[in-house]
């Protein structure tokens, strides 16, 4: 009888061992079809992230060209409503515009009509005699409504140049208040799609600027305008709009050209617009294809390969010596496989010491594997980092996870600290099936978390001025307003605005423009001291002070020591009387919220103070209402 079952054991053991191979290769084409599948979700997280920052970048670009088109508007409002429509005041208008250097690559005409439609004075070389623009929308909407911000209207064909034109457009009144006509820039829609054309989105991506209502404005390779004011607000996108963040990933097939993409739109926070950067989705994931195919096809042949050995172990099993140099030749492969990983591979014991560490350990951390066995696993990490990896192995000791991946910071033998990522899993005893352990797999992940750092410090920067930008600008003062209100302390905001920049711009060209700016952001930057403070490019010529934990006095010490570090520079502004270099006039409010208040109202103080200065004089600073004049500072 026990020899009948030693007999009826023998015989099953071919059939365990031909179960167990195909297990194993069903386990590894498993895990091959996970690693893939894994590896496309990485390419289309990457090529999110690549939309993003494109949708982004675009906005700010659009935002500066609308900021252009507004500025010369708002210049020529005041100047219609200041010299009326009189003949002698149009002919010095037209002369004025005729004489005006502008970026004609950005702006393609000025436009100044009637209350009748009439076009009274233009940039363009056309006789103005008997054109008529009264039938346009911007136009009548501008007549039926008292409202003086500035339209972005739909795209038209320009009558005199006959090109698509995007029309930003603003209503004059009458000294009684009534419609006096309307001053209208335009943009060539061929502007942004030549802009968009400098973006590698590959063969099929596409780079749409829409309005609030879904209405094209621009879209890059539309060379002809086939899509120029096509109506898209029936969209899946533009139906669900208003429930959704004004930034966000967006899958969709084109209602365009049917294709299904992968896109970031961003809704920009000062005009009615929405960038919309997309890829095909087939072209993203070609190269994946492609590599995918080549994997699986290793893989594949690598199973078949395992099969077959199995097969042959199954046939041969009788013959112990050859099953037993079968297993030890096949032991040997994978054990080489595992010395040979480019990983750091580790066995750690419940008692969290090193039980086994792969070579690669000292090309990764610099210590040689031998020398680390029965040290603590733990002892090289990061002290900020430490506890978190603590906790994880515990979690796992203690069965409550089975694996966990996790990042930090650990210490090189001959180098500063590396990023590491590693995997952790438990292992059990095959005997009792007990957790007896953790396998621990790191990788060198510094060069990543560098890449990262470097993309998020560039999200938060001002392209020109290399501080922060409007949108880090409004991140933190919500912050430092919250933490404000939490602990009812003080919080001041200073903005300071260039004096006649426009003016400046005009006598010595952009680049002197940029320029300046800089000169002021290197005198503002200095001046957020503590960890807390931030000087920010609030918009155009515009910068702003975040001043957490500060009373008035200390925001009123703050833009003295501005004003002086500008007056030493002296840089020559012709047009800035009566000193003649360039000046800024600071608006500042200082506020302890309230739990009934927002940030807004912070702003909207320091705002108000700001137009207070420049309506008072300029080159000076008012504070709460009240002007702080500055040594040589001309009083209003």
């Amino acid at each position: 009888m026990p020899h009948s079952r030693r007999e009826l054991g023998k015989a099953l053991v071919p059939l365990r061992v031909a179960g167990f191979v195909a297990l194993a290769c069903l386990a590894i084409m498993a895990l091959s079809g996970w690693r893939e599948w894994e590896s496309r979700e990485v390419d289309l997280r990457n090529a999110e992230v690549d939309m993003a920052n494109l949708a982004r970048s675009l906005t700010q670009h659009a935002e500066d060209t609308f900021d252009l088109a507004d500025t010369i508007l708002t210049g020529m409002v005041d100047r219609m409503e200041i010299g009326g429509t009189t003949p002698a005041a149009v002919a010095k208008i037209q002369t004025f515009l005729q004489a005006r250097k502008y970026n004609r690559q950005r702006i393609r005409g000025i436009f100044v009509y009637d209350e009748t439609g009439r076009w009274l004075a233009t940039t363009e070389e056309v006789d103005l005699a008997g054109l008529d623009n009264s039938d346009r929308d911007y136009f009548r909407r501008h007549r039926a409504s008292n409202d003086r911000g500035t339209l972005i209207g739909r795209p038209v064909k320009s009558r005199s140049g006959g090109q698509w034109i995007i029309t930003l457009s603003r209503r004059f009144n009458h000294p009684d208040g009534s419609f006096a006509g309307v001053v209208l820039t335009s943009i060539e829609v061929a502007y942004f799609t030549q802009f968009y054309r400098r973006f590698d989105i590959g063969p099929n991506g596409a780079i749409s600027l829409l309005n609030a209502d879904g209405i094209m404005l621009a879209r890059s390779g539309d060379e002809d305008g086939a899509y120029v004011g096509r109506d898209m607000s029936q969209s899946q996108l533009f139906r669900t709009l208003p429930g959704r963040p004004d930034a966000s990933v967006y899958y969709f097939k084109s209602p365009l050209d049917g294709r299904q993409r992968l896109s970031f739109y961003q809704l920009s926070s000062r005009y009615p617009i929405v960038i919309l950067a997309t890829k095909d989705q087939d072209d993203v994931l070609a190269p994946w294809r492609r590599q995918a195919v080549v994997r699986m096809a290793i893989v594949t042949s690598l199973t078949l390969s395992i099969g077959l050995i199995g097969l042959y172990l199954v046939r041969y099993l009788s013959q112990r010596q050859r099953m037993a140099a079968a297993l030890v030749a096949k032991g040997a492969d994978f054990r080489l496989l595992a010395e040979e990983c480019s990983d750091v591979v580790m066995r750690i014991g419940l008692d969290a010491r090193i039980l086994y560490a792969s070579p690669s350990c000292a090309r990764i951390f610099g210590w040689d594997p031998a020398k680390l066995l029965g040290t603590p696993a733990l002892a090289g990490i990061n002290s900020e980092d430490r506890p978190r990896v603590q906790h994880a192995i515990d979690a796992l000791k203690s069965g409550e996870a089975e694996e966990a991946r996790i990042v930090y910071r650990m210490r090189h033998r001959e180098k500063a600290e590396i990023w590491v990522e590693t995997a952790l899993r438990v292992t059990r005893s095959s005997v009792s099936n007990e957790i007896d352990g953790v396998v621990a797999i790191s990788r060198d992940m510094t060069e990543q978390k560098d890449l990262q750092d470097k993309l998020a410090s560039l999200a938060t920067l001002d392209g020109l001025t290399g501080i922060a930008n409007r949108r880090h600008f409004d991140e933190r003062l919500e912050e430092e307003w919250a933490r404000a209100k939490r602990d009812g302390t003080s919080l001041s905001l200073l903005l300071i605005d260039v004096d006649h920049f426009k003016k400046f711009n005009d006598q010595y060209g952009h680049p002197a423009g940029d320029a300046c700016l800089r000169a002021l952001a290197r005198i503002l930057a200095p001046q957020a001291r503590r960890p807390g403070d931030l000087a920010a490019r609030y918009g155009g010529e515009e910068f702003a002070l975040l001043l957490p934990n500060t009373g008035a006095e200390g925001c009123v010490e703050v833009g003295e020591r501005v004003r002086e570090a500008l007056r030493e520079l002296s840089m020559l502004h012709a047009l800035n009387p009566p000193s003649r270099l360039v000046t800024v006039s600071l608006g500042g409010a200082t506020n302890v919220p309230a739990q009934a208040m927002v940030s807004d109202s912070l702003v909207a103080a320091a705002d108000r103070a700001l137009y207070a200065a420049k309506e008072s004089g300029r080159d000076r600073l008012v504070m709460s209402g009240q002007v702080v004049a500055w040594p040589g500072a001309k009083t209003a």
